[in-house]
């Protein structure tokens, strides 16, 4: 188990995962100091809430144990990262699956800085070409293996707050996994794309709380990325990062200098997406973070309904 000292190192050692020399802008940690992660969550929600808070490192220390194994029956087992907040509390979990020749390394910088605000997290190594419907309902398995068996992680995380985050193709896979009924608060989707010809049927199959954060459509437009809005009852959202590309929902490939501050916008939209559904089950605490943003022209095109 790898211990990260500093929330610095946090993100340093998720960018060396990658493949090492891509650079990152700054980013400093919260002044916030909450005494376990439920006074986090009431001082989130005394506060006004803003975007610009979760641009910051968290309060909390992560560890990383790589390479966990979830068996999740005699013949099936998935690789994943594991990231534990330093309090001692249970807490929430982020499940992360990535996208189309992708991998849990595509991942761990936002995870480490979501599990800096409290919330641990697991980054997924599931076949990263598809087929997609097969990996959803893996991530199914993941998210029910977990919250029947909590004390796989030394019962540190809360099974009733399981979200799922996926990008690209990973977010087909989010989208079967919620509609297969997976034990899950809801879904973040970063900018999905799908060729699935039954996306539609389990897009209307979901309950849970879905928000679609996606690029500029002037920049990069996914296959399909509409039916992630379209098909869903009720309670679903959608934002773009302005100026973003596809690429910038995940973490940055090496030597890939330009897309710096649309990283920053997409983590910080995920640790506010997460943080609102661990605290209310619903998007309204993210969707008023987001305000700002909507008036400086960093998040366009926002819909919901």
């Amino acid at each position: 188990m790898t211990h990260l000292k500093s929330p610095f190192l946090i993100a340093l050692v998720g960018l060396l995962l990658i493949a090492g020399c891509a650079k990152l802008a700054t980013v400093e940690r919260t002044s916030l100091k909450p005494r376990s992660y439920g006074a986090l969550e009431t001082l989130l929600q005394q506060r006004p809430a803003e975007l610009d808070l979760f641009r910051m490192l968290g309060p909390y220390f992560v560890t990383r144990d790589p390479n966990v194994l979830l068996r999740l029956s005699p013949g099936e087992s998935v690789s994943a990262d594991l990231y534990l907040a330093s309090h001692k509390d249970k807490a929430p979990l982020v499940i992360f699956m990535h996208g189309h020749g992708n991998s849990k390394a595509s991942h761990a910088q936002q995870a480490a800085h979501v599990a800096s605000w409290g919330v641990h997290c697991l980054t997924l190594d599931l076949p990263n070409a598809g087929p997609w419907l097969f990996n959803g309902k893996t991530l199914a398995r993941v998210a029910d293996f977990i919250a029947s068996q909590p004390a796989i992680f030394n019962n540190r995380v809360d099974v009733g707050r399981i979200v799922l985050v996926g990008h690209s193709f990973g977010g087909v896979a989010v989208t079967v996994a919620l509609a297969e009924g997976a034990r899950s608060s809801g879904g973040v989707l970063l900018d999905p794309a799908s060729d699935e010809y039954g996306l539609p049927h389990y897009l209307r199959k979901i309950s849970q709380p879905l928000l679609l954060v996606g690029a500029d459509r002037n920049v990069s437009s996914t296959l399909n990325r509409d039916y992630f809005y379209q098909y869903p009852s009720r309670g679903v959202a959608e934002v773009s990062v302005k100026g973003a590309a596809h690429e910038d929902a995940q973490d940055p490939p090496p030597s890939w200098f330009r897309n710096e501050e649309h990283h920053i916008t997409f983590v910080s939209a995920i640790t506010a997406a997460v943080l609102s559904l661990a605290m209310t089950r619903r998007f309204d605490y993210a969707w008023a973070s987001f305000e700002g943003s909507f008036a400086k022209g960093r998040l366009i095109d926002a819909k919901k309904r």
